[in-house]
């Protein structure tokens, strides 16, 4: 099933959740309105918001509650964009300007305070303590990730453990917590909501893993980011711990240095240092195997066309090439 046909099947809810989202950002202070709308419109893929949606049809759902969760998730994942440039010092996202090199950091990081704000008022009005403690939880979970993540930045010694206790807070809980949404407002029994939250979970380092691995086996142009963007921060990722392990001791030392140190002077050489390794490879198959996961908690869910496109978010989560 192609992305565009995954889209096509949940067109009208879609439109209804950036009717929403757009709806829910306004506010009579301007700025707010500016860059809410600047990183809200900036082209995204809304792939965590999809999921809430999928997950919520494949159980049957006829309310409409899954477009307030739906927009929920895509508010705390803008948030976390916001604040993200601004600890990453950040100039460039999905190839555009990014909102703090526009209006500054400290615009930028109270806005996202006001999506987040917004998301857990949203999510009021849906009227259930089990959304909001799940909502709660993740985004504790992903304020941890990125303390661990700063922690792990140019510190060579990081290991693909840490590595993926960081994308595993980061970047997975939001998909995680976005899927048991869905279970929660179906009133599913308890083992289909942790069928669902399990797909979340694998379905979010899936998409991560080969994030990580675009940064340098892809051009800038096609995943819409400055290419070497974690090296120049100093972020140890997976290909570049794998180039390490399997590395000789020559271009142990070099890769080392450039984690230490960060920038992208050496981008050349890193290249050729994870070209001469499995990196890319070795990180695409283990995106392939939390995809693979993903797709086998669906047998949870009843057969239909929702389950089966589900399924394709997880192929595309590791086929992509942005």
């Amino acid at each position: 099933m192609e992305f565009s046909s995954i889209r096509e099947l949940i067109e009208d809810d879609l439109k209804a959740t950036d009717a929403l989202i757009l709806d829910r950002l306004r506010s009579d202070v301007v700025l707010i309105n500016q860059i809410g709308h600047y990183i809200v419109n900036s082209g995204g893929k809304r792939l965590r918001p999809m999921v809430v949606l999928l997950a919520a049809r494949a159980l049957g759902y006829q309310g409409s509650a899954h477009v307030e969760l739906a927009a929920v998730v895509e508010f705390i994942h803008t948030a976390t964009l916001l604040h993200d440039d601004v600890v990453d010092d950040s100039e460039q996202r999905r190839s555009r300007d990014t909102a703090n090199a526009v209006w500054g950091n400290a615009a930028s990081v109270l806005v996202g305070d006001f999506l987040y704000s917004r998301a857990f008022e949203m999510m009021v009005s849906v009227d259930s303590m089990a959304v909001m403690d799940v909502m709660a939880h993740a985004t504790n979970r992903i304020a941890e990730g990125e303390v661990l993540q700063l922690l792990n930045c140019n510190d060579p010694d990081t290991d693909e453990q840490r590595y993926r206790e960081v994308i595993a807070r980061k970047t997975a809980t939001l998909f995680e917590a976005g899927a048991r949404l869905a279970g929660i407002i179906t009133h599913s029994d308890q083992a289909t909501q942790a069928a669902l939250g399990t797909y979340g979970h694998h379905l979010g380092m899936a998409f991560q893993l080969i994030d990580d691995a675009l940064d340098y086996g892809s051009s800038g142009s096609d995943i819409g980011k400055n290419l070497g963007d974690d090296l120049a921060e100093g972020k140890p990722t997976l290909p570049l711990l794998r180039a390490i392990e399997q590395g000789a001791p020559k271009t142990r030392d070099m890769l080392r240095d450039v984690i230490e140190h960060g920038g992208t002077d050496r981008m050349p050489e890193v290249i050729a240092a994870i070209e001469s390794t499995d990196a890319i490879a070795y990180t695409a198959g283990l995106a392939a195997g939390e995809a693979k996961l993903a797709k086998e908690a669906l047998n949870a869910l009843p057969a239909s066309a929702f389950c089966s496109a589900l399924a394709a978010v997880a192929d595309f989560s590791v086929e992509r090439s942005f």
